[in-house]
């Protein structure tokens, strides 16, 4: 197993993130992996948590990605939140990103929970994405 590729797909799901129109228009460049100094925006995207499961088989390294993606915002009710993670979803699900190491060999949607946070109006929905990756 080889844990080599991380960096490299982080980078990439951020850019692919970043770059997305759709996102874009609902969050603008508030997509987090490091949170900023002082006060966040009412709606952001941050990349989250990764677990990391060897896949290397007789024909090299690999390992399967499995990292979340969360949608915050302060705003009362679910709907602003669902239209952003539905276009971090659609971002995400079977792009083809190019890896400054390794290679991408599938992208897929694994699940998402939406929960309500603290006292206030804060809304979180994690999605949690599937990468299967060769170290080659």
């Amino acid at each position: 197993m080889s844990y080599g590729v991380s960096a490299a797909l982080q980078a990439a799901v951020y850019q692919a993130l970043s770059a997305d129109a759709t996102l874009a228009s609902l969050v603008g460049n508030h997509i987090y992996d490091a949170f900023p100094a002082g006060t966040l925006p009412p709606l952001y995207v941050a990349l989250g948590p990764e677990l990391v499961k060897d896949q290397s088989d007789k024909t090299g390294g690999g390992a399967v990605h499995q990292f979340t993606v969360s949608v915050v915002t302060d705003t009362a009710g679910f709907a602003t939140a669902k239209q952003a993670a539905g276009a971090v979803s659609d971002a995400l699900v079977d792009a083809d990103l190019t890896l400054n190491r390794g290679t991408l060999v599938a992208l897929n949607f694994y699940r998402a929970k939406a929960v309500r946070v603290g006292a206030a109006d804060e809304r979180r929905i994690d999605l949690t994405f599937n990468a299967r990756v060769a170290d080659d």
